[in-house]
């Protein structure tokens, strides 16, 4: 693997063992990690980490991931900069590149960052664009690594929309590295057909499967994971919400839907989730609607089965790994 001084701007952009190199590195990023080992691969240098979306684990991985490698980060929020507003995305990709060694971007069009890496002459990552959202993929993959060993062959069924960066990354992610994956939802929360064909032509060479199933126990039979995402995502309009909650409330992920793949299926989310009434959003959602929880119940969330907080960790060993893969 050698990605010195390249892009992270979606897993499409990456072979198979490039990926599994990330995954590696990660895995060994972690374990000296836990075993209080210094691993300052990157000393001195800087990142600009630019959000016009706000972020919890984002941001904390991408802050925390520096700090370990001896890098200093800056952070600006939508308030911070001039990106897109007072300066056009070409000028804020050339005036940082020249006071940075790095720029992670999280926000809105895949253009957007892609246009950053045209002109920033410095590495650049996607923390999450409307279609890709490629650093979570890899903290997906290395936890379903950590919990099953492998991934060639594994059961990836996604619940819900799948028409946007979570759906999209993890069926490109799949396609690349040989697993069986399954949207299953309404037809037309289904991805995009370009990508499909893309995918489709990437699992020829790995042995990957695809496939695109409505009945939620149909799809989830003898799933290894199951993995689903909010409903509507930040800033759409309320009348989303309805909408949304009409048409995905069967592909809910409960007990129900849990037991039908098996005890040895694994629930995952990449967060925030909405399972309880303990967020002011479910709180205003519940009295609305009149429901408790959305996209998952409280009772799958908290279960013996539930590995998203191993993924959230991840979310930082997995982001150390490129920011080192591609600086240090």
């Amino acid at each position: 693997m050698n990605l010195k001084n390249q892009h992270f701007l979606k897993l499409l952009d990456l072979t198979p063992d490039e990926i599994g190199g990330l995954i590696d590195l990660a895995a060994e990023l972690k374990a000296k990690k836990k075993a209080g080992t210094p691993h300052r691969l990157c000393e001195g240098k800087s990142i600009a980490l630019i959000f016009e979306k706000t972020s919890t684990r984002t941001r904390c991985a991408f802050e925390v991931a520096a700090a370990d490698l001896g890098m200093h980060p800056t952070y600006l929020d939508p308030s911070g900069s001039q990106i897109g507003k007072k300066e056009s995305i070409a000028d804020t990709a050339r005036v940082l590149g020249r006071m940075y060694d790095a720029i992670e971007y999280r926000g809105y069009g895949q253009a957007i960052v892609e246009e950053l890496a045209k002109h920033a002459g410095v590495p650049v990552y996607n923390g999450l664009t409307n279609e890709f959202h490629p650093t979570q993929i890899l903290a997906d993959f290395l936890t379903i690594r950590e919990h099953f060993g492998s991934l060639k062959g594994k059961k990836l069924v996604y619940m819900g929309d799948a028409r946007y960066n979570m759906g999209n990354s993890l069926m490109v992610g799949c396609a690349k590295m040989g697993m069986r994956f399954v949207a299953c939802a309404p037809q037309k929360y289904f991805p995009n057909a370009e990508l499909v064909a893309q995918c489709q032509a990437i699992a020829k060479d790995t042995g990957a499967t695809l496939a695109f199933i409505e009945d939620p126990m149909t799809a989830t039979k003898n799933a290894d994971v199951i993995y689903t995402d909010v409903w509507v995502s930040m800033g759409e309009p309320d009348e989303v919400w309805e909408e949304r909650i009409r048409d995905l409330s069967p592909y809910q992920v409960n007990k129900a839907l849990m037991d039908n793949a098996g005890e040895g299926c694994r629930f995952m989310h990449c967060l925030p989730a909405f399972h309880d009434l303990n967020t002011t959003i479910g709180k205003q959602i519940h009295d609305k609607f009149g429901i408790d929880c959305m996209e998952v119940t409280d009772e799958v969330f908290e279960s013996e089965q539930s590995i998203v907080f191993d993924e959230a960790e991840n979310r930082m060993h997995t982001i150390k790994a490129v920011i080192a893969a591609t600086l240090g």
